[in-house]
């Protein structure tokens, strides 16, 4: 039984492989904003353990964790919360900016240093949910795209930094998805949001799945999902 630290379980991609894991027997820690949340998360995945950190403010999560139990090893840390606000470079205000990239960049840069012990313990695997803002970016998608192309670049250092400690680090780059935050793009966009359109959060949950079952002898380190046709 592996056991896996995973953070945006709430819904989307995050809760689709929180289920896969779940369902073959594997030990789950979720991340949870606050208490409340940590509570709802416990009553949709039974027998899953939580922790309670704020990616909001990654300075503080240090000390969040210092009053809570953290598991002994970690196979997996599986970054997949984030969050999106569009708008043209001339309009994004310096808080929009701050918020994206704590909690998509700071954050999961923070929650990587503080339980690398464990991973390394394991010889673990982590994986950073990225997107395909990650590898370019476009009109008005500044501010998320930043976050993601940072987010590259910190999968792309840990990788050659742990490699001597064992770990493997995978960088996952979907192009749209079904999910809560999707349909919140489509608004900001402007446009009806149709789920069918997109990526079935299942599927990205089974990439997911792949990079950490490969046998130890082989990493995948970046991997692009795109709608089918």
């Amino acid at each position: 039984m592996s056991t896996h630290l995973i953070t945006g379980a709430g819904s989307g991609i995050g809760a689709a492989v929180a289920r896969r894991l779940l369902d073959r027997g594997d030990e789950l820690w979720l991340l949870a904003r606050d208490a409340g949340r940590a509570k709802e998360l416990a009553g949709t995945f039974p027998g899953a353990r939580t922790l309670v950190g704020d990616l909001a403010e990654p300075e503080r999560l240090s000390w969040a964790f210092g009053h809570q139990t953290l598991p002994d090893r970690l196979d997996s840390l599986l970054h997949i919360a984030g969050v999106v606000d569009l708008g043209r470079v001339g309009e994004l205000s310096a808080k929009t900016w701050n918020r994206t990239l704590a909690a998509n960049l700071v954050a999961p840069a923070e929650l990587t240093r503080l339980l690398l012990p464990q991973l390394r313990l394991a010889r673990g695997h982590v994986v950073f949910m990225n997107s395909g803002a990650g590898l370019r970016a476009n009109p008005d998608w500044s501010a998320y795209a930043a976050s993601k192309h940072g987010l590259k670049a910190l999968a792309d250092a840990l990788r050659a930094e742990e490699h001597d400690n064992g770990l493997r680090v995978t960088s996952v780059y979907p192009g749209r998805t079904a999910s809560p935050m999707q349909e919140k793009v489509h608004q900001q966009e402007g446009r009806e949001y149709d789920p069918q359109r997109w990526i079935d959060p299942e599927s990205v949950a089974t990439t997911v799945l792949t990079a950490l079952d490969l046998p130890r002898d082989a990493e995948l380190t970046d991997l692009s999902v795109r709608p089918g046709a």
